[in-house]
């Protein structure tokens, strides 16, 4: 009993779940390693670019830094976007209905937008993950099950079922209860891992947006590093 006499014994049925496995394993490594690069470069560069907001001398210099180098992470967007908010309703006031309020108020609504997008943003792939960790077992349950009532099939139609006709069909069919796990596991740890990242980003971002609030709002003096990663 080989790898190639288990694809040989299947038939269409077999070969499509198979197939569709090896697809899904493909899809959730991809993910894997597109998620872990992403958060390890975003981290550097939150880092990067908390630092350079705090040592500022002021918010023109940040508004000038930005500018100049786009943003690229959620903290640095998020400042982009409350800096530009709060200085287009200082300089044109409220003419239409996505302006009404006051200054504070608005400036809530663009961070809010802000945020919202980076969640969405972060959350990029988490679904496919979430969708092989549950599928994939259940789709290699049902290629054994699929296996092994062939196996059956075979054997009765035979003369004689004995222990070792039945054990080498029943044997290759429950491969498939394997690989369904095997490609599950990575992507619930995965899963899991990222939603935990993604929680601890959120927070900080949050965080950091009540500092960089108080700050545009009031002209209040934020300590070192509030927010940082």
């Amino acid at each position: 009993m080989d790898f190639k006499h288990f694809l040989a014994q299947n038939d269409t049925v077999g070969l499509f779940l198979f197939g569709l496995l090896i697809s899904m394993s493909m899809a959730s490594w991809y993910f894997i390693v597109i998620k872990a690069w992403q958060g390890r470069q975003a981290r550097l560069r939150s880092e990067h670019f908390l630092n350079s907001f705090w040592d500022a001398a002021s918010l023109d210099d940040v508004a000038q830094s930005l500018n100049q180098h786009p943003a690229s992470e959620p903290f640095a967007h998020l400042t982009y976007h409350a800096i530009t908010a709060s200085r287009h309703h200082a300089a044109h006031g409220a003419h239409r209905l996505h302006e009404a309020g006051s200054a504070p108020e608005f400036l809530t609504r663009a961070m809010r937008r802000v945020i919202d997008e980076e969640t969405a943003q972060l959350e990029w792939g988490l679904t496919a993950l979430a969708s092989i960790a549950s599928t994939a077992p259940f789709v290699g349950l049902f290629g054994t099950v699929w296996g092994v009532y062939h196996a059956l099939i075979g054997i009765g139609q035979g003369s004689s079922g004995t222990l070792d006709q039945i054990a080498g069909p029943v044997g290759e069919a429950l491969i498939m209860t394997g690989l369904g796990l095997a490609v599950a596991i990575p992507a619930v740890l995965a899963y899991n891992d990222c939603s935990r990242s993604n929680r601890l980003v959120l927070a900080k971002l949050d965080a950091f947006a009540h500092d960089l609030f108080a700050f545009l709002t009031t002209g209040a003096t934020v300590p070192l590093n509030s927010g940082g990663v």
